[in-house]
């Protein structure tokens, strides 16, 4: 369907990517990942040439899209895009923004592109909104607009563009669910996204990006559970695990737990389980680690790590001043959050280790 051949774009002396070679397949979901400013955009913003590649080709059904003879307008009607933001706009009805491009584009009446705006809304969810303006609209509501538009144009291939970034996190769940109905029709995706659960479970490949090109390249199995390469390993290890320092007694515990809260938010926790994470961590550095320092004080280490495997939360304290008196310091504190809450306590090396 479309087959990448030595890509490359460069801005003056600054190489974006370098020789990108992959193919995509009819009915490949493909999740694009990596470190911000790796390139994951400008990568797709290059195939339907909203960046215009520096050199290479991009075959679509056979036709290189960068040969001076090729028809752009129309090989580009078969890869719609899905930004950030949302731009739609303003002054036209939902409905309208929906039937502009059918109507101008592919010449359709606008009868036609009524009903089928309006099965596309339906499918959003959104048929009730078809007559309300943009502003009227929620983030997620908006990005599900777009959705349907970009639908509307009736393309081969959807590219999303980080299509949550933008939004609450209260509304990406919304927008996410409608890429899975999607990828159930069997439409063909790739999508740049920070949504590691929702690209593990929605893909049937994973780009990870990295040196300027497709760093490795596999099931989402094999990316997630057994990266081969260094860069991946290491990339996939840290999106699982959250760091802070705690310099004094009086730290910042509100921004300690904003923290915590968005890094489980990415990993798809609901409220419930956020809640009971948060108070085993305050719970066992106020009741169990400064209380057992006296009046001592040491730097405390503390990361959180989430293995998607297991399904586990492991909580891990470090210090100089930690040691086994720690859990015997505990023994006259009232032990009932964490005693509901953890599946074990071990403390070794400095090191107080709490599994949820």
């Amino acid at each position: 369907m479309i087959k990448i051949e030595n890509l490359c774009k460069k801005y003056g002396d600054f190489s974006v990517l370098e020789n990108i070679n992959t193919e995509i397949h009819k009915g490949d979901v493909v999740s694009i990942i990596g470190p911000s400013g790796c390139g994951k955009s400008t990568f797709i913003r290059c195939l339907n040439l909203l960046e215009q590649p520096t050199s290479g080709k991009i075959f679509i059904d056979g036709e290189d899209i960068l040969d001076k003879n090729a028809d752009v307008c129309k090989l580009r009607q078969k890869m719609g895009m899905v930004f950030q933001s949302f731009n739609l706009f303003s002054h036209l009805m939902i409905i309208e923004n929906i039937m502009l491009g059918p109507v101008d584009l592919l010449k359709k009446s606008r009868q036609e592109a009524y009903d089928e705006g309006m099965e596309l809304l339906e499918m959003v969810g959104l048929a009730n909104k078809a007559f309300a303006y943009p502003d009227e609209l929620s983030g997620g509501q908006k990005q599900r607009v777009a959705i349907a538009r970009t639908l509307a144009m009736h393309p081969d291939i959807v590219l999303f563009d980080e299509p949550t970034s933008a939004l609450d996190p209260t509304m990406v769940s919304e927008v996410l669910a409608v890429i899975r109905k999607l990828a159930a029709k069997g439409m063909t995706m790739m999508i740049v996204t920070h949504e590691m659960n929702f690209a593990k479970n929605v893909s049937n490949r994973i780009f990870f990006m990295n040196d300027k090109g497709i760093y490795e390249d596999g099931t989402p199995q094999q990316i997630f559970e057994n990266p081969k390469k260094p860069k991946t390993k290491e990339f996939i290890y840290k999106i699982r695990t959250f760091n802070f320092t705690i310099e004094d007694k009086k730290f910042d515990l509100y921004a300690f737990n904003s923290e915590i809260e968005n890094f489980l938010k990415n990993q798809l926790f609901d409220e419930k389980r956020i809640n009971k994470v948060l108070l085993v961590c305050e719970e066992m550095i106020y009741n169990y680690i400064f209380k057992s320092f006296g009046d001592s004080f040491s730097p405390v280490e503390f990361t959180l790590r989430y293995s998607q495997q297991k399904d586990e939360t492991t909580l891990l304290y470090k210090s100089e001043l930690i040691n086994k008196s720690v859990l015997s310091a505990a023994e006259d504190i009232s032990r009932s959050i964490v005693d509901k809450s953890v599946s074990s306590v071990e403390c070794d090396d400095n090191t107080l280790t709490v599994t949820i």
